[in-house]
């Protein structure tokens, strides 16, 4: 298995952190079909081949997503973009 992990600080509300934790998940939701749900401040994501989470605390957003054999191969693609959405969501707030 294959892992991403990605911590990025943040000086967001708890609300717009939150919001933020939903806009990545709505747009990996988007592109590459993960599914997702609300457990508290922590947004899991589920699909084949894929299955994560992502914590939302009062400091950073915290990525973690474990890649199956058959996605290794899209790991730098999935890193990409969700390091591309966290500068969007938290550097642009």
């Amino acid at each position: 298995m294959s892992t991403i992990d990605i911590n990025r600080h943040h000086s967001l509300d708890h609300d717009h952190a939150r919001q933020a934790a939903e806009s990545l998940a709505q747009d990996l939701s988007r592109q590459f079909d993960v599914d997702y749900q609300w457990e508290g401040d922590t947004l899991r994501f589920k699909r084949s081949g894929v299955k994560g989470h992502l914590n939302v605390t009062p400091e950073e957003l915290q990525v973690h997503l474990e890649l199956g054999l058959m996605l290794r191969p899209f790991k730098a693609r999935f890193e990409s973009e969700i390091q591309s959405q966290l500068d969007k969501l938290v550097d642009g707030a």
